[in-house]
């Protein structure tokens, strides 16, 4: 079994700092095997809030595997946001933009989908896909493969189409063909796990997705701050979510959803509210 922390959307700049430690304390408690963060680590691409990002990355467990989202791209100034829009981000999270992590039970890819060119959308290209290819083509059958992104390519029923990562479609037709298990992303500060089987016809293939809401950011949307547990055991996944409770001051287990893989495709087949066990 392997056990991922998903957190995403932290937004240093609009961070709730009473949420800091009890967050801090949670995933260090839970000590997964890779902690993911899935974008948008500032809220305005600014010096001081890089640093303050990376000051808490740097108190939580290792392995770490970060793509930017598109608020880690200069909105306002210009020059910045199209000479080197992410200059700040390769500065003081990671230099590398094709982050991967592998060990003998799970495979995680992560792919840069912010662009200097859009506000808030993303976008991925035929070049990226094609480095998925070849890092999950290398791979043993057995591996569950997940690629991790900031924007989603899918979305909880009710929301507007325009918030899925630009080229989707041309990007699922090769998931499918490399056998792309799971799909972690953010954007939306709102949880949501399902399959993309009614969005894609690709021939009996679909992906997991689960999208993780924001762990720390003021800008809630209507759904209380909030991380993921990946918990991944062969053909099956454990989905454990957590949300901040005022009550205790503290990160706790919300949701837990099993998904099984069928073939090439998923079927949930538990979900539970609130539990009362602490990991």
């Amino acid at each position: 079994m392997r056990t991922l922390v998903h957190l995403s959307d932290l937004h240093f700049g609009r961070v709730d700092d009473s949420l800091l430690e009890p967050l801090r304390k949670r995933v260090r408690a839970i000590a997964p095997n890779l902690l993911v963060v899935s974008g948008d680590l500032t809220q305005r691409a600014r010096r001081t809030q890089f640093e303050q990002a990376r000051d808490f990355l740097d108190t939580l467990p290792q392995p770490q595997l970060v793509v930017p989202g598109n608020h880690d791209v200069p909105l306002y100034n210009v020059v910045k946001r199209f000479v080197n829009p992410l200059k700040g981000y390769l500065r003081h999270i990671t230099d590398d933009l094709d982050p991967f992590y592998a060990d003998g039970e799970i495979a995680v890819a992560g792919v840069n989908t912010a662009r200097s060119l859009t506000i808030k959308d993303g976008r991925i290209n035929h070049e990226q896909v094609a480095l998925l290819r070849e890092r999950f083509g290398a791979l043993d059958e057995g591996i569950t493969k997940i690629v991790v992104t900031h924007h989603p390519f899918d979305l909880p029923a009710g929301n507007d189409n325009d918030d899925l990562v630009w080229r989707a479609g041309m990007a699922m037709k090769a998931f499918a063909e490399c056998g792309a298990d799971i799909l972690l992303s953010g954007h939306m500060h709102l949880s949501h796990a399902g399959d993309t089987a009614a969005r894609y016809a690709l021939g009996g293939y679909s992906a997991l997705t689960l999208q993780a809401g924001t762990a720390t950011s003021t800008r809630e949307r209507g759904e209380a701050n909030s991380f993921n547990v990946v918990r991944i055991d062969g053909a099956e996944v454990h989905l454990h979510r957590y949300e901040w409770r005022e009550e205790v001051r503290d990160f706790a287990l919300q949701t837990r959803t099993t998904f099984v893989r069928h073939g090439s495709s998923w079927r949930e087949v538990a979900a539970r509210a609130r539990q009362a066990d602490a990991l």
